[in-house]
């Protein structure tokens, strides 16, 4: 006697239904659109939680950047004598400290994903990448607060004569702001990814975020870099974003456009790349965390 065949389940009464990724692109866009709402309420506990039990609350969105410009200006600017050709220091310094902030908390932030979310990860699910999602619009609102108070320093100083040069190319910066965006959150979902099973993975990013701001242009212009060495500089593509906000509103700088292009497609290769490393490790995250 042949064997009857198992009954096909009909799906259609789910309102939703949980299948295995298939292939390296399937990321699931639709699914991290349907919980929004979640991505919300995640950005709204860690920008709350930021401002509680503290005596500045919201100032802390200022007071880093401003001491660290500071610092900057006076180690570099004062003491070894790097200058800044035709802009003022405080906005040279200042300018890149809060680029550099927003794409290394982002890439911090992100790689520690897997790490600090496993137990939320084993009991319930939602997708994933909701989380460094969240992180990185927790992210751009902090620099949001800390561009308009770039802002607030620049429009007088430019208005009473200091040495700023403001140009059309200030229309460029929503560009720069999402390559920024994706290139600290594509490296962060690839050190995600490695760190489940390399757990001195997080340190190294730690560190190695810390070092690379000095190969960035946050504190040396890129024009003060010796040719013979600039386009290793150039490899890096937080200087072209750096170098492409501080010539949009300073006027200085010795960017290119080759320079900007490359800076863009690097950044998209790895977001990409980080994307499929964090979904492909996301299935057995919980095996190995």
């Amino acid at each position: 006697m042949k064997p009857k065949p198992e009954p096909v389940e009909d799906l259609s009464e789910w309102s939703s239904v949980i299948t295995a990724q298939q292939g390296w692109f399937d990321f699931r866009f639709k699914e991290i659109w349907g919980a929004r709402d979640l991505i919300k309420l995640l950005v709204l506990r860690d920008f709350t939680a930021s401002c509680k039990q503290t005596i500045l609350g919201p100032f802390w969105f200022f007071v880093p950047p401003i001491f660290t410009a500071l610092v900057y200006m006076i180690a570099f600017g004062r003491i070894a004598k790097v200058t800044t050709p035709g802009t003022a220091q405080y906005l040279f310094y200042f300018a890149g400290v809060i680029l550099w902030s927003y794409f290394s908390a982002s890439l911090v932030r992100t790689s520690s994903t897997f790490n600090t979310n496993k137990e939320l990860f084993g009991k319930v699910y939602f997708p994933r990448l909701v989380m460094p999602i969240s992180v990185l619009i927790t992210n751009l609102i902090n620099f949001a607060f800390q561009f308009a108070l770039f802002a607030i320093l620049f429009v007088p100083a430019w208005y009473f004569g200091a040495p700023a040069h403001p140009n059309w190319r200030i229309v460029v910066l929503p560009v720069l702001i999402f390559q920024m965006a994706a290139l600290g959150f594509g490296a962060g979902c690839i050190a995600s990814a490695l760190t489940t099973r390399y757990r001195d993975m997080a340190l190294a990013v730690t560190f190695g975020t810390q070092l690379m701001m000095f190969v960035s242009c946050v504190v040396t212009p890129l024009e003060k870099v010796p040719p013979d060495y600039r386009w290793l500089f150039i490899l890096n593509p937080m200087v072209p974003i750096i170098e492409s906000f501080r010539y949009a509103f300073l006027g200085t700088g010795v960017i290119q456009l080759w320079q900007l292009v490359l800076s863009f497609c690097m950044s998209m290769v790895i977001l990409v790349v980080g994307l499929i490393m964090f979904t492909r490790v996301q299935r057995t995250v919980m095996d190995t965390a």
